[in-house]
């Protein structure tokens, strides 16, 4: 499994727990207020009815999901977002790019760009928009090879391009454009998902130990603890073992 995928996974287990969920609530109201500016209709808005699906599985009342439509559409009055991407490398030449949505450019490139050193110089190598979905161990199809071929079909049925298995999870890749028919089928079909997202995923990685794998861990938690930013992708990968202990 890649780094990326170690690292949401980590992130997820510990949300539940995380102290910091008034800030996750911030980024979601944001991401739903800037994609309701394409539409305030999930159902012909496929970024506003992501981001409201995040904001569900986040426990999000629905009065704050409606006011941040609202806002999106206009019918109340707040703060305008600009949407601005930074690229760069951390620890170990290992890639970054980090999305964000202020309402202070200068404030947000002043103290995000210096984290990132290098900016890239050659053209962007990465996966748009694959979807990772997890089942836990507990919940995965018990009969083996036969179900995870009835999965496979499932996936492939309904426009997704692969299935892998982790060992405690199913991880169901899928094009953009595919994701909400996949994961509604997933749902129809009855089995949960502990992960959903439209996320980057790198072709290649960088394989981080010892105090760079430190380092980059401790980057991408400064970088994910700040206001302005939304997303923090990179192609590093760890050793699993590595990742828990530093992650902790």
């Amino acid at each position: 499994m890649s780094g990326h995928s170690k690292w949401a996974t980590i992130k997820h287990k510990k949300g539940a727990l995380d102290a910091k969920r008034g800030r996750i609530f911030t980024r979601l109201i944001r991401e739903i207020t800037m994609a309701a500016r394409g539409g305030g209709d999930p159902d012909g808005n496929p970024r506003l009815r992501t981001a409201i699906l995040a904001a569900k599985a986040e426990n999000m009342p629905q009065d704050n999901i409606k006011r941040a439509i609202q806002r999106g559409t206009g019918e109340l009055p707040g703060a305008l977002y600009e949407e601005i991407t930074f690229e760069g490398y951390g620890p170990g030449g290992v890639a970054l790019i980090v999305e964000t949505s202020t309402d202070n450019r200068n404030r947000t490139v002043s103290e995000v760009r210096p984290r990132l050193g290098e900016e890239w110089r050659q053209p962007r190598h990465r996966g748009f928009g694959t979807l990772p979905v997890h089942q836990e161990g507990a919940d995965r199809h018990p009969q083996g090879k036969r179900d995870e071929e009835k999965l496979m079909n499932l996936v492939l049925e309904n426009g997704g391009d692969d299935l892998n298995d982790e060992g405690d999870t199913w991880e169901i890749l899928t094009d953009p454009a595919a994701y909400h028919a996949v994961l509604d089928a997933i749902h129809a079909a009855k089995i949960e998902t502990s992960h959903a997202e439209i996320t980057m995923i790198a072709s290649t990685y960088t394989k981080l130990e010892g105090a760079a794998a430190n380092q980059m861990i401790r980057l991408i938690e400064a970088l994910e603890d700040h206001d302005d930013v939304q997303n923090v992708y990179s192609n590093f990968d760890m050793d699993a073992k590595q990742l828990e202990e530093v992650a902790g």
